[in-house]
């Protein structure tokens, strides 16, 4: 089964880039994440029409995240992140396909740092740990995947030492990446490339994907009852240099099925 991730950044205006990718891709299950439309302006005939389902939390501006299934049901099981009732951000849905847990996710980007971005970042963290320490404990199957906004190592940066005060690479966020590995779970495409450069972000500035001054910010994580289910993962780089691309790559992973 192929199972990949991609931020669209504005599923509407890069709808022909994603149907392109998914004919050539055919991945069986797509986590998207900053739609960038509200619920009623997702393009679910444009995606039934490409073959496939789809559970969707739209939101104008920067959220909104959304999973993809082809030849499977999927069953939705939460479309918010929990523990905070106050929280309108749409950065998380969850549902079962194939008796697999999928945790899509858009974490907040956190900067300006220091401030209160960086602050909603970090308790967003917070909550985010408690629901992934509830998988463990629940032994399912289960994959955290997502845009992270988290460079967990400085292999995964260019010139780290130009991020050092970005929110997306301060000494907190990756600890607390440190912290989900540490719990058991599995970063896939290290576990298959583990001294690799690989980035599935580059910048529109500055000629960053014609030099790979890239960052790996697109992650795809399995619960240790996934472990020996990895067969391969891999990032199609290639689709960031498309015309009207995204600025982000899809991130996939194939793993056996029988579990």
């Amino acid at each position: 089964m192929k199972i990949a991730t991609y931020n669209v950044n504005g599923v509407n205006g890069r709808l022909p880039v994603l149907l392109k990718w998914l004919k050539e891709a055919e991945p069986d299950i797509v986590c998207l994440q900053e739609l960038k439309c509200p619920q009623e302006k997702f393009p679910i005939e444009e995606i039934n029409n490409a073959g496939y389902n789809a559970i969707w939390k739209g939101q104008k501006s920067w959220n909104g995240v959304a999973i993809l299934a082809k030849g499977h049901e999927i069953t939705e099981v939460q479309n918010t992140l929990p523990g905070d009732s106050d929280d309108e951000q749409s950065r998380y849905i969850e549902a079962i396909i194939n008796k697999i847990v999928i945790c899509c996710l858009y974490l907040p980007n956190g900067n300006p740092y220091p401030g209160p971005k960086f602050d909603y970042k970090l308790s967003w963290i917070k909550r985010f740990k408690r629901r992934t320490n509830q998988l463990i404990k629940m032994e399912l199957p289960a994959i955290l995947i997502g845009d992270f906004n988290i460079i967990p190592t400085e292999k995964d940066v260019h010139k780290p030492e130009k991020w050092e005060d970005d929110a997306l690479y301060r000494k907190e966020v990756r600890n607390a990446f440190k912290d989900l590995e540490k719990k058991g779970w599995i970063d896939s495409l290290r576990k298959i490339y583990p001294n690799e450069t690989i980035y599935t972000f580059w910048d529109y500035l500055y000629r960053a994907y014609d030099r790979n001054a890239g960052i790996r910010l697109d992650h795809i994580l399995l619960s240790p009852y996934l472990a020996d289910s990895l067969i391969t993962a891999g990032v199609d780089k290639h689709v960031r240099g498309w015309e009207k691309s995204s600025d982000h790559a899809p991130t996939w992973i194939n793993i056996k099925t029988d579990l």
